[in-house]
């Protein structure tokens, strides 16, 4: 399937700003079939799950990650559909390693914003050809959940103190809130202080991102519109193996042929999907 090429604005946006948008990044019939796996995965979630209010047709913030390996729609989707080499041409890395899936459900009439953070935190990497392609399986404004980011933010290169999604007693992401960092600013409250944007994106656009970009998402306020979307998460060239406090638990230490500091090749875990 042909992969979308970026255009040098499009590029030159990305490094300028730490998130570019990209129209028109995958074809229909790929945003049909993953429409499809939201759907199986809201009925049937995987372990990796957080929901907090399952089953509900309104106000249910769920996520579900870590999919490739088991399904495959999912898993036709990384190697084939080509955010891999979207993530490539935006970091101007000569190869795009793959490593984790992510799937985001707001359904109509969610209030829980998705709370101001930067993905660096989270993951046990360090480097700065590391980024997410956010594709849009639904039409997105901000009404509905739109992503917002801090514009310029990846370049001061400040690692942020992890926020957990919705908090909640017994969440299943409570290792979130393990890591160090400075504490996120409270952006909410000065808005007009910040260079904030934000993007209206149609099914099929996708939004490149980088691991150090501030980015959040207000609730889905629309009365009868879902907010779907998956981000594909991307480890470039200068990626090393950096595990610490508060990490996502999908891979761990236990799972990797790796010590920290070596680049990110294992390639079990981390498979290369693009290379120049």
């Amino acid at each position: 399937m042909a992969t979308r090429t970026l255009t040098n604005d499009e590029i030159e946006t990305f490094e300028r700003d730490g998130v570019a948008l990209v129209r028109e990044a995958a074809d229909m019939s790929w945003i049909d079939r993953l429409n499809g796996v939201v759907e199986t995965q809201l009925c049937e979630p995987s372990r990796w799950v957080n929901d907090a209010n399952p089953g509900a047709e309104r106000d249910r913030f769920f996520t579900d990650r870590y999919l490739w390996r088991d399904n495959a729609a999912i898993n036709a989707f990384v190697f084939n559909g080509g955010m891999g080499a979207l993530a490539a041409q935006a970091t101007r890395s000569t190869t795009m390693r793959f490593y984790f899936d992510h799937l985001l459900v707001k359904e109509p009439g969610t209030a829980t914003p998705t709370p101001w953070h930067q993905d660096i935190p989270y993951w046990p990497f360090m480097g700065h050809q590391i980024c997410s392609v956010w594709l849009a399986l639904t039409d997105c404004d901000a009404r509905s959940s739109g992503l917002e980011f801090i514009r310029g933010s990846h370049a001061d290169r400040t690692i942020y103190k992890p926020e957990v999604f919705g908090e909640r007693e017994n969440h299943p992401s409570a290792w979130q809130a393990e890591g160090g960092g400075k504490p996120v600013p409270d952006i909410e409250a000065d808005r007009d202080a910040y260079d904030i944007v934000s993007y209206d994106t149609r099914a099929g656009d996708a939004l490149v991102f980088s691991a150090w970009t501030l980015h959040g998402a207000p609730g889905n306020s629309s009365p009868d519109h879902r907010r779907a979307a998956i981000s594909t998460r991307w480890l470039g060239d200068d990626a090393v193996w950096f595990p610490h406090d508060g990490t996502d638990p999908t891979v761990s230490e236990d799972d990797v042929d790796l010590n920290a500091g070596d680049p990110a090749h294992d390639d079990r875990v981390f498979p290369v999907v693009w290379a120049n």
